[in-house]
C-alpha cells in the first residue's frame, strides 16, 4: 500500500512563501507521476501542478510563475514551493501519486493565506 505524507502547510500572510513536502513510502516513486491538488471550501479539487518521471512539469494557469514543483527520487519526495501567495490560494493541498493506472492520495495539509 502506498502512503503519502504531506507536511509544510500553515498560515502565512499574502505575499509570503511556503514549501510543501510529500514523502512517499514505496520505491515506485521514481516511476510515478507526482502531483499537488487543492480543494477550497465549496470548490472541487483541482490540479495545482504535476511532475513526470523525467521531470516534465505542468501548472495550473493560476499558479504559473509563482509555484514550483520538484522531486527528489533519492528521497521519494515531491515538493511544492509556493511564492507570492494570495488569499485565493487558501485550500487543503493534497499530494497525489499516479502509477500503473492507480491514484494514491495523501491526507492533505491546510494552507491559509491571510490578507
Amino acid at each position: 500500500q502506498v502512503q503519502l505524507v504531506e507536511s509544510g502547510g500553515g498560515l502565512v500572510q499574502a505575499g509570503g512563501s511556503l514549501r510543501l513536502s510529500c514523502a512517499a513510502s514505496k520505491s515506485i516513486f521514481r516511476l510515478s507521476v507526482m502531483g499537488w491538488y487543492r480543494q477550497a471550501p465549496g470548490n472541487e479539487r483541482e490540479l495545482v501542478a504535476d511532475i513526470g518521471r523525467y521531470g516534465s512539469t505542468n501548472y495550473a494557469d493560476s499558479v504559473k510563475g509563482r509555484f514550483t514543483i520538484s522531486r527528489d527520487n533519492a528521497k521519494n519526495t515531491v515538493y511544492l514551493q509556493m511564492n507570492s501567495l494570495k488569499t485565493e490560494d487558501t485550500a487543503v493541498y493534497y499530494c497525489n501519486e499516479k502509477w500503473s493506472g492507480n491514484d494514491y492520495w495523501g491526507q492533505g495539509t491546510q494552507v491559509t493565506v491571510s490578507s
